[in-house]
Protein backbone atom coordinates (compact mmCIF):
# COMPACT_ATOMS: atom_id res chain seq x y z
CA UNK A 1 0.00 0.00 0.00
CA UNK A 2 1.36 3.52 -0.89
CA UNK A 3 2.04 5.67 1.42
CA UNK A 4 3.16 9.80 1.51
CA UNK A 5 6.44 10.83 2.96
CA UNK A 6 6.13 14.55 3.90
CA UNK A 7 9.41 16.81 5.28
CA UNK A 8 8.16 20.38 6.82
CA UNK A 9 10.69 22.51 4.57
CA UNK A 10 9.43 26.08 5.67
CA UNK A 11 7.00 28.16 3.28
CA UNK A 12 5.47 27.79 0.20
CA UNK A 13 5.29 30.17 -2.98
CA UNK A 14 3.63 29.67 -6.42
CA UNK A 15 0.62 29.00 -8.54
CA UNK A 16 -1.49 25.61 -7.71
CA UNK A 17 -4.11 24.17 -10.36
CA UNK A 18 -7.70 23.45 -8.98
CA UNK A 19 -9.15 21.08 -10.54
CA UNK A 20 -13.17 20.60 -11.26
CA UNK A 21 -14.95 19.85 -8.57
CA UNK A 22 -15.25 16.20 -7.87
CA UNK A 23 -18.74 16.16 -5.95
CA UNK A 24 -20.25 18.54 -8.93
CA UNK A 25 -18.67 15.89 -11.63
CA UNK A 26 -20.40 12.58 -9.86
CA UNK A 27 -23.62 14.17 -9.98
CA UNK A 28 -23.40 15.36 -13.41
CA UNK A 29 -22.47 11.67 -14.57
CA UNK A 30 -25.38 10.35 -13.96
CA UNK A 31 -27.58 12.53 -15.82
CA UNK A 32 -26.49 10.93 -19.04
CA UNK A 33 -29.20 8.84 -18.33
CA UNK A 34 -31.69 10.84 -18.37
CA UNK A 35 -31.10 10.88 -22.38
CA UNK A 36 -30.44 9.08 -25.49
CA UNK A 37 -28.21 11.77 -26.85
CA UNK A 38 -24.59 12.86 -25.72
CA UNK A 39 -23.49 14.43 -22.64
CA UNK A 40 -20.00 15.70 -22.66
CA UNK A 41 -18.52 17.41 -19.39
CA UNK A 42 -15.18 19.80 -19.15
CA UNK A 43 -12.83 20.28 -16.53
CA UNK A 44 -13.24 16.59 -15.28
CA UNK A 45 -11.26 15.74 -12.41
CA UNK A 46 -8.56 12.71 -12.66
CA UNK A 47 -9.72 11.32 -9.80
CA UNK A 48 -10.37 7.35 -8.52
CA UNK A 49 -13.99 8.19 -7.47
CA UNK A 50 -14.80 9.63 -11.72
CA UNK A 51 -13.03 5.89 -12.01
CA UNK A 52 -15.84 4.19 -10.44
CA UNK A 53 -18.77 6.33 -11.24
CA UNK A 54 -17.44 5.27 -15.40
CA UNK A 55 -17.08 1.61 -14.34
CA UNK A 56 -20.83 2.17 -12.24
CA UNK A 57 -22.13 3.71 -15.74
CA UNK A 58 -20.53 1.23 -17.94
CA UNK A 59 -22.21 -1.92 -16.52
CA UNK A 60 -25.72 -0.26 -17.08
CA UNK A 61 -24.96 0.08 -21.19
CA UNK A 62 -23.83 3.53 -20.91
CA UNK A 63 -20.56 4.59 -22.43
CA UNK A 64 -17.80 6.77 -20.58
CA UNK A 65 -14.99 7.75 -22.80
CA UNK A 66 -12.33 9.69 -21.01
CA UNK A 67 -10.22 12.67 -23.42
CA UNK A 68 -7.65 15.14 -23.20
CA UNK A 69 -6.29 13.46 -20.50
CA UNK A 70 -9.29 12.74 -19.03
CA UNK A 71 -10.27 16.35 -18.45
CA UNK A 72 -13.10 15.54 -20.89
CA UNK A 73 -15.86 13.07 -20.38
CA UNK A 74 -17.77 12.17 -23.35
CA UNK A 75 -21.03 9.99 -21.95
CA UNK A 76 -23.69 8.34 -24.29
CA UNK A 77 -26.72 6.53 -22.59
CA UNK A 78 -28.64 5.75 -25.61
CA UNK A 79 -28.87 1.97 -25.97
CA UNK A 80 -29.22 1.13 -21.96
CA UNK A 81 -28.74 -2.89 -21.08
CA UNK A 82 -29.35 -2.59 -17.49
CA UNK A 83 -30.89 -0.93 -14.91
CA UNK A 84 -29.53 -2.88 -11.64
CA UNK A 85 -26.94 -1.23 -10.09
CA UNK A 86 -24.83 -4.20 -8.92
CA UNK A 87 -23.18 -4.01 -4.95
CA UNK A 88 -19.63 -4.88 -5.92
CA UNK A 89 -19.58 -1.05 -7.32
CA UNK A 90 -21.83 0.67 -5.45
CA UNK A 91 -20.70 -0.03 -2.24
CA UNK A 92 -17.47 1.59 -2.69
CA UNK A 93 -18.83 5.04 -3.19
CA UNK A 94 -22.32 6.63 -2.15
CA UNK A 95 -22.66 9.00 -5.14
CA UNK A 96 -23.65 5.74 -6.79
CA UNK A 97 -27.27 5.95 -5.67
CA UNK A 98 -27.45 9.10 -7.87
CA UNK A 99 -28.70 6.62 -10.70
CA UNK A 100 -31.49 5.92 -8.90
CA UNK A 101 -33.42 8.80 -10.18
CA UNK A 102 -32.97 9.04 -13.40
CA UNK A 103 -33.02 5.77 -14.22
CA UNK A 104 -36.63 5.79 -12.87
CA UNK A 105 -37.18 8.74 -14.54
CA UNK A 106 -36.41 7.70 -17.62
CA UNK A 107 -37.30 4.07 -18.05
CA UNK A 108 -39.55 3.67 -15.31
CA UNK A 109 -37.44 1.09 -12.68
CA UNK A 110 -34.28 0.67 -11.52
CA UNK A 111 -32.36 -1.69 -8.93
CA UNK A 112 -29.84 -0.07 -7.14
CA UNK A 113 -27.59 -1.52 -4.33
CA UNK A 114 -27.62 0.78 -0.68
CA UNK A 115 -24.33 2.40 -1.55
CA UNK A 116 -20.92 2.64 0.49
CA UNK A 117 -18.45 5.41 0.66
CA UNK A 118 -16.06 7.00 3.33
CA UNK A 119 -17.04 5.95 7.15
CA UNK A 120 -18.19 9.56 8.85
CA UNK A 121 -20.68 8.17 9.66
CA UNK A 122 -24.50 6.34 8.79
CA UNK A 123 -25.59 8.70 5.98
CA UNK A 124 -28.83 7.26 5.62
CA UNK A 125 -30.50 7.35 1.80
CA UNK A 126 -34.36 7.39 3.33
CA UNK A 127 -34.58 11.03 2.05
CA UNK A 128 -33.50 9.95 -1.36
CA UNK A 129 -36.30 6.99 -1.34
CA UNK A 130 -38.85 9.58 0.58
CA UNK A 131 -38.55 12.25 -2.27
CA UNK A 132 -39.07 9.39 -5.09
CA UNK A 133 -41.97 8.03 -3.23
CA UNK A 134 -43.69 11.33 -3.54
CA UNK A 135 -43.16 11.51 -6.79
CA UNK A 136 -45.20 8.31 -6.97
CA UNK A 137 -42.58 5.45 -6.82
CA UNK A 138 -43.23 2.08 -5.69
CA UNK A 139 -39.87 1.31 -3.57
CA UNK A 140 -39.12 -2.17 -1.97
CA UNK A 141 -36.05 -2.58 -0.09
CA UNK A 142 -34.67 -6.24 -0.61
CA UNK A 143 -31.54 -7.94 0.51
CA UNK A 144 -29.92 -4.53 0.23
CA UNK A 145 -31.07 -3.56 -2.92
CA UNK A 146 -33.76 -0.49 -3.69
CA UNK A 147 -36.36 -2.22 -6.26
CA UNK A 148 -37.96 0.83 -7.89
CA UNK A 149 -40.82 1.20 -10.35
CA UNK A 150 -42.09 4.24 -11.42
CA UNK A 151 -46.16 4.51 -11.93
CA UNK A 152 -48.30 3.94 -15.10
CA UNK A 153 -47.44 7.11 -17.39
CA UNK A 154 -44.58 7.74 -15.27
CA UNK A 155 -43.65 9.61 -12.00
CA UNK A 156 -45.47 12.65 -11.30
CA UNK A 157 -44.34 15.83 -9.85
CA UNK A 158 -44.84 16.76 -6.32
CA UNK A 159 -44.06 19.00 -3.50
CA UNK A 160 -41.38 17.33 -1.67
CA UNK A 161 -39.81 19.61 1.64
CA UNK A 162 -36.74 18.09 3.11
CA UNK A 163 -36.69 17.53 6.58
CA UNK A 164 -32.97 18.16 6.99
CA UNK A 165 -30.70 19.57 4.14
CA UNK A 166 -29.38 16.97 2.02
CA UNK A 167 -27.53 17.49 -1.08
CA UNK A 168 -28.05 14.19 -2.39
CA UNK A 169 -31.46 13.53 -1.72
CA UNK A 170 -31.93 17.12 -3.61
CA UNK A 171 -29.76 15.70 -6.43
CA UNK A 172 -31.70 12.82 -7.14
CA UNK A 173 -35.11 14.82 -6.82
CA UNK A 174 -34.26 17.07 -9.13
CA UNK A 175 -32.85 15.01 -11.81
CA UNK A 176 -35.74 12.83 -11.48
CA UNK A 177 -38.09 15.96 -11.14
CA UNK A 178 -36.91 16.83 -15.16
CA UNK A 179 -38.81 13.99 -16.39
CA UNK A 180 -41.84 13.65 -14.29
CA UNK A 181 -45.44 14.92 -15.44
CA UNK A 182 -46.34 18.35 -14.13
CA UNK A 183 -44.50 20.64 -11.26
CA UNK A 184 -41.94 19.82 -8.67
CA UNK A 185 -41.22 21.77 -5.91
CA UNK A 186 -38.25 21.16 -4.13
CA UNK A 187 -37.93 23.34 -0.01
CA UNK A 188 -35.60 23.23 1.86
CA UNK A 189 -33.55 22.31 -0.86
CA UNK A 190 -29.52 22.12 -0.71
CA UNK A 191 -28.08 25.30 -2.09
CA UNK A 192 -24.29 23.90 -2.18
CA UNK A 193 -22.50 25.11 -5.63
CA UNK A 194 -22.87 21.40 -7.09
CA UNK A 195 -26.51 21.89 -6.57
CA UNK A 196 -26.18 25.08 -9.05
CA UNK A 197 -23.83 23.51 -11.48
CA UNK A 198 -26.21 20.30 -12.03
CA UNK A 199 -29.02 23.10 -12.55
CA UNK A 200 -27.28 24.60 -15.33
CA UNK A 201 -26.18 21.33 -16.84
CA UNK A 202 -29.74 19.93 -16.55
CA UNK A 203 -31.01 23.58 -18.45
CA UNK A 204 -28.68 23.24 -21.09
CA UNK A 205 -30.05 19.70 -21.61
CA UNK A 206 -33.55 21.46 -22.00
CA UNK A 207 -34.90 21.04 -18.13
CA UNK A 208 -36.97 23.82 -16.66
CA UNK A 209 -35.95 24.98 -13.59
CA UNK A 210 -35.99 27.74 -11.04
CA UNK A 211 -34.54 28.53 -8.02
CA UNK A 212 -31.44 26.81 -7.87
CA UNK A 213 -29.14 28.20 -5.01
CA UNK A 214 -31.93 28.75 -2.78
CA UNK A 215 -33.75 26.81 -0.48
CA UNK A 216 -36.68 26.35 -3.08
CA UNK A 217 -36.08 24.76 -5.92
CA UNK A 218 -39.17 24.46 -8.97
CA UNK A 219 -38.77 22.06 -11.77
CA UNK A 220 -41.41 21.55 -14.77
CA UNK A 221 -41.33 18.20 -16.12
CA UNK A 222 -40.84 17.79 -19.82
CA UNK A 223 -41.28 15.11 -22.34
CA UNK A 224 -37.39 14.39 -23.00
CA UNK A 225 -33.62 15.94 -22.37
CA UNK A 226 -31.18 16.17 -24.94
CA UNK A 227 -27.82 16.26 -25.18
CA UNK A 228 -25.54 19.23 -24.23
CA UNK A 229 -21.74 20.16 -23.38
CA UNK A 230 -20.83 21.74 -19.78
CA UNK A 231 -18.25 22.58 -17.84
CA UNK A 232 -17.22 21.41 -14.34
CA UNK A 233 -17.40 24.03 -11.70
CA UNK A 234 -14.14 24.61 -9.59
CA UNK A 235 -13.58 22.31 -6.83
CA UNK A 236 -14.53 24.47 -3.69
CA UNK A 237 -12.80 21.87 -1.47
CA UNK A 238 -9.74 21.44 -3.37
CA UNK A 239 -9.67 25.05 -3.18
CA UNK A 240 -10.29 25.55 0.40
CA UNK A 241 -7.58 22.94 0.90
CA UNK A 242 -4.45 24.25 -1.17
CA UNK A 243 -5.82 28.10 0.77
CA UNK A 244 -4.96 26.53 3.75
CA UNK A 245 -1.08 25.70 2.28
CA UNK A 246 0.25 28.54 2.73
CA UNK A 247 -1.91 29.37 5.71
CA UNK A 248 -0.40 26.84 7.39
CA UNK A 249 3.53 27.13 6.13
CA UNK A 250 3.84 30.52 5.58
CA UNK A 251 4.54 32.08 1.74
CA UNK A 252 2.09 33.27 -0.63
CA UNK A 253 0.39 30.60 -2.66
CA UNK A 254 -2.48 31.75 -6.03
CA UNK A 255 -5.01 28.96 -6.29
CA UNK A 256 -5.47 29.52 -10.12
CA UNK A 257 -9.38 29.34 -11.10
CA UNK A 258 -10.32 30.30 -7.26
CA UNK A 259 -13.31 32.09 -6.52
CA UNK A 260 -14.23 33.85 -3.44
CA UNK A 261 -18.06 32.93 -3.74
CA UNK A 262 -17.37 29.51 -3.66
CA UNK A 263 -15.61 29.58 -0.18
CA UNK A 264 -16.87 32.76 1.70
CA UNK A 265 -17.58 31.41 4.74
CA UNK A 266 -14.35 29.39 4.64
CA UNK A 267 -12.58 32.63 3.39
CA UNK A 268 -13.64 34.73 6.37
CA UNK A 269 -12.27 32.14 9.16
CA UNK A 270 -9.53 32.38 7.17
CA UNK A 271 -9.54 36.51 7.54
CA UNK A 272 -10.38 36.10 11.31
CA UNK A 273 -7.04 33.71 11.61
CA UNK A 274 -5.37 36.64 10.05
CA UNK A 275 -4.77 35.13 6.79
CA UNK A 276 -4.64 37.40 3.36
CA UNK A 277 -7.27 36.19 1.13
CA UNK A 278 -7.58 38.16 -2.36
CA UNK A 279 -9.67 37.86 -5.56
CA UNK A 280 -8.42 38.72 -9.22
CA UNK A 281 -8.77 37.28 -12.73
CA UNK A 282 -6.68 34.66 -12.25
CA UNK A 283 -7.71 32.81 -8.52
CA UNK A 284 -7.24 33.27 -5.23
CA UNK A 285 -3.93 34.27 -3.62
CA UNK A 286 -3.37 33.00 0.00
CA UNK A 287 -1.04 34.34 2.55
CA UNK A 288 -0.30 35.15 6.41
CA UNK A 289 -1.04 38.46 7.30
CA UNK A 290 1.40 38.45 10.17
CA UNK A 291 2.48 36.96 12.55
CA UNK A 292 1.33 33.55 14.23
CA UNK A 293 -2.12 32.23 13.48
CA UNK A 294 -5.11 33.00 15.68
CA UNK A 295 -7.49 30.45 16.99
CA UNK A 296 -10.83 30.34 15.79
CA UNK A 297 -14.05 28.63 16.33
CA UNK A 298 -15.76 26.89 13.42
CA UNK A 299 -19.21 25.36 13.03
CA UNK A 300 -19.63 23.23 10.01
CA UNK A 301 -23.09 23.95 8.17
CA UNK A 302 -24.85 23.48 4.69
CA UNK A 303 -24.01 25.60 2.40
CA UNK A 304 -23.41 28.57 2.60
CA UNK A 305 -21.82 27.87 5.60
CA UNK A 306 -18.58 26.40 6.61
CA UNK A 307 -17.97 23.09 4.68
CA UNK A 308 -18.16 20.26 6.59
CA UNK A 309 -15.52 19.06 3.94
CA UNK A 310 -12.87 21.40 4.98
CA UNK A 311 -13.29 20.93 8.84
CA UNK A 312 -10.25 18.41 9.31
CA UNK A 313 -8.07 20.61 7.20
CA UNK A 314 -9.02 24.06 9.39
CA UNK A 315 -8.41 21.31 12.44
CA UNK A 316 -4.99 21.34 11.09
CA UNK A 317 -4.35 24.52 10.84
CA UNK A 318 -6.00 25.39 14.66
CA UNK A 319 -3.13 22.81 15.97
CA UNK A 320 -0.42 25.67 15.50
CA UNK A 321 -2.51 28.38 16.22
CA UNK A 322 -2.29 31.31 19.22
CA UNK A 323 -5.18 29.87 21.71
CA UNK A 324 -8.11 27.55 22.08
CA UNK A 325 -10.29 26.72 19.37
CA UNK A 326 -13.46 25.11 19.07
CA UNK A 327 -15.03 22.82 16.42
CA UNK A 328 -18.25 21.72 16.25
CA UNK A 329 -19.34 19.26 13.40
CA UNK A 330 -23.09 18.91 12.70
CA UNK A 331 -23.31 17.60 9.14
CA UNK A 332 -21.76 14.14 10.36
CA UNK A 333 -20.98 11.95 13.28
CA UNK A 334 -17.64 10.34 13.60
CA UNK A 335 -16.22 12.28 11.78
CA UNK A 336 -12.89 13.44 13.97
CA UNK A 337 -11.05 10.33 13.15
CA UNK A 338 -8.20 12.59 12.51
CA UNK A 339 -7.72 13.63 15.72
CA UNK A 340 -6.06 10.92 17.42
CA UNK A 341 -3.71 10.85 14.42
CA UNK A 342 -3.02 14.93 14.94
CA UNK A 343 -1.91 14.27 18.39
CA UNK A 344 0.38 11.78 17.50
CA UNK A 345 2.19 14.49 15.83
CA UNK A 346 2.25 16.28 19.33
CA UNK A 347 -1.63 18.50 18.76
CA UNK A 348 -3.47 18.84 21.57
CA UNK A 349 -7.48 18.08 20.85
CA UNK A 350 -9.84 16.89 23.33
CA UNK A 351 -12.96 15.27 21.70
CA UNK A 352 -16.30 14.79 22.84
CA UNK A 353 -19.16 13.94 20.64
CA UNK A 354 -19.28 16.17 17.94
CA UNK A 355 -17.22 19.06 19.43
CA UNK A 356 -13.53 19.26 19.24
CA UNK A 357 -11.49 21.94 21.01
CA UNK A 358 -7.78 22.07 19.97
CA UNK A 359 -5.51 23.99 22.04
CA UNK A 360 -2.50 25.49 19.61
CA UNK A 361 1.05 24.23 20.31
CA UNK A 362 4.21 25.94 18.70
CA UNK A 363 5.39 23.22 16.81
CA UNK A 364 3.53 20.05 15.52
CA UNK A 365 6.41 16.61 15.05
CA UNK A 366 6.61 14.73 12.32
CA UNK A 367 5.13 11.19 13.01
CA UNK A 368 3.81 7.73 11.21
CA UNK A 369 0.09 8.68 10.70
CA UNK A 370 -2.63 6.62 9.46
CA UNK A 371 -5.66 8.45 6.98
CA UNK A 372 -8.95 7.49 8.18
CA UNK A 373 -11.08 8.89 5.21
CA UNK A 374 -10.61 11.23 2.23
CA UNK A 375 -10.54 14.98 3.95
CA UNK A 376 -8.33 13.49 7.20
CA UNK A 377 -5.83 12.08 4.79
CA UNK A 378 -4.72 15.80 3.10
CA UNK A 379 -5.50 16.97 6.47
CA UNK A 380 -2.39 14.72 7.93
CA UNK A 381 -0.38 16.19 4.98
CA UNK A 382 -0.70 19.77 5.72
CA UNK A 383 -0.07 18.96 9.16
CA UNK A 384 3.32 17.13 8.02
CA UNK A 385 3.86 20.05 5.61
CA UNK A 386 4.00 22.83 9.36
CA UNK A 387 5.91 19.39 11.32
CA UNK A 388 9.10 19.38 11.87
CA UNK A 389 11.10 16.18 10.94
CA UNK A 390 9.51 13.66 8.75
CA UNK A 391 5.87 12.44 8.53
CA UNK A 392 4.37 8.97 7.05
CA UNK A 393 0.86 8.75 6.21
CA UNK A 394 -0.61 5.95 4.90
CA UNK A 395 -3.53 4.74 3.70
CA UNK A 396 -3.38 7.15 1.23
CA UNK A 397 -6.13 5.43 -1.46
CA UNK A 398 -8.29 7.36 0.08
CA UNK A 399 -6.63 10.17 -0.96
CA UNK A 400 -7.01 9.40 -4.71
CA UNK A 401 -11.06 9.66 -4.52
CA UNK A 402 -10.57 13.25 -3.99
CA UNK A 403 -7.73 15.12 -4.96
CA UNK A 404 -5.53 14.50 -8.58
CA UNK A 405 -2.09 14.85 -8.57
CA UNK A 406 -1.51 16.23 -4.98
CA UNK A 407 2.20 15.53 -4.72
CA UNK A 408 2.67 17.39 -8.34
CA UNK A 409 0.73 20.49 -6.64
CA UNK A 410 2.49 20.54 -3.79
CA UNK A 411 6.15 20.13 -5.37
CA UNK A 412 5.27 23.06 -7.42
CA UNK A 413 4.90 25.46 -4.55
CA UNK A 414 8.26 24.44 -2.93
CA UNK A 415 6.70 21.25 -0.89
CA UNK A 416 9.34 18.44 0.14
CA UNK A 417 6.58 15.55 -0.76
CA UNK A 418 6.74 12.40 -2.24
CA UNK A 419 4.59 9.36 -2.93
CA UNK A 420 6.15 5.71 -1.84
CA UNK A 421 5.21 3.49 -3.91
CA UNK A 422 4.80 -0.54 -2.14
CA UNK A 423 6.98 -2.66 -3.97
CA UNK A 424 5.13 -5.63 -5.40
CA UNK A 425 5.35 -9.00 -3.86
CA UNK A 426 6.48 -12.42 -5.03
CA UNK A 427 5.01 -15.65 -3.72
Amino acid sequence: MDTILVRGNGPLNGEIPIAGAKNACLTLMPATLLTDQPLTLTNAPRLSDIRTMTALLGSLGAEVASLQDGQVLALSSHDLTSHTADYDIVRKMRASILVLGPMLARDGHAIVSLPGGCAIGARPVDLHLRALQAMGADLDLREGYVHAKAPAGGLRGAVIEFPIVSVGATENALMAATLARGTTVLKNAAREPEIVDLAHCLRRMGARIDGEGTSTITIEGVDRLGGATHPVVTDRIELGTYMLAPAICGGTVTCLGGRIDLVHAFSEKLDEAGISVTEDARGLTVSRKNGRIRAVDVVTEPFPGFPTDLQAQMMALMCTAEGVSDLEETIFENRFMHAPELARMGARIDVHGGHARVSGVDRLKGAPVMATDLRASVSLILAGLAAEGETVVSRVYHLDRGYEKVVRKLRGVGADIERIKEAPTHD
